[in-house]
């Protein structure tokens, strides 16, 4: 095994050995997944969770009936994500496309190729790569991996990436020296998260008694 892929491997076993699973993405459906990975630009979890919340509790956590919404009335309800007015404009433009082109099935985005469908959910205005891959990682369970703040971050304190690094090279890091599994992408992407969430902070890292010392 290359020396780069050891360490990769490595650091996934102390994180997995340390944290434990995190069963992670904490959603009820795909298309809860999809919302939430739109939701989540730029805001904390728990403030998804709430937005979310607000649609369950209207029974309009459902494609065709977001899509339906007026605009102003699906920002209303997605407020606690944050900046809500861009949002509901970026969820519409999903929606659009996931309707209209497959008819809000899941199962017609999972049958396509990674490559092409990722083209076209990078054409959705305000769906950026980590966006899109988290659709396509956590709700259709194509092994892609997924790239955010923590990750480069962590790999840039660890000597594996500079701070410069696009998000393609980091994401090739990961893709080119590990197994091609949904689910080892899946579980490494929520343990990095954990990481730089509790240990690896912006300000004032934890080095001390972080997991990888």
């Amino acid at each position: 095994m290359p020396v780069l892929a050891k360490r990769l491997t490595r650091i996934y076993q102390k994180l997995y050995g340390f944290f434990g699973p995190q069963a992670w993405w904490p959603a009820d459906s795909p298309f809860e997944m999809m919302v939430g990975a739109i939701l989540t630009q730029n805001t904390s979890w728990r403030n998804v969770e709430k937005a979310i919340r607000n649609l369950k509790e209207k029974n309009l956590l459902d494609a065709q009936r977001l899509y339906r919404l007026p605009q102003d009335k699906l920002a209303s309800l997605i407020r606690p994500a944050g900046y809500y007015n861009i949002k509901a404009k970026r969820l519409r433009a999903f929606l659009e496309f996931f309707c209209r082109d497959y008819q809000s099935d899941p199962n017609k985005l999972r049958r396509q190729d990674t490559a092409s469908l990722r083209r076209q959910l990078l054409a959705v205005n305000g769906v950026g790569p980590e966006t899109a891959d988290s659709i396509l990682l956590y709700a259709l369970e194509k092994p892609v991996f997924v790239v955010d703040g923590y990750t480069q971050r962590i790999l840039a304190r660890h000597g594996l990436a500079k701070g410069a690094d696009d998000y393609l090279k980091l994401q090739n890091l990961f893709m080119q020296n590990l197994k091609n599994s949904v689910k080892l992408f899946n579980e490494y992407h929520a343990l990095l998260v954990k990481l730089g969430k509790e240990f690896c902070l912006k300000n004032k890292p934890k080095c001390r008694t972080c997991p990888l010392r």
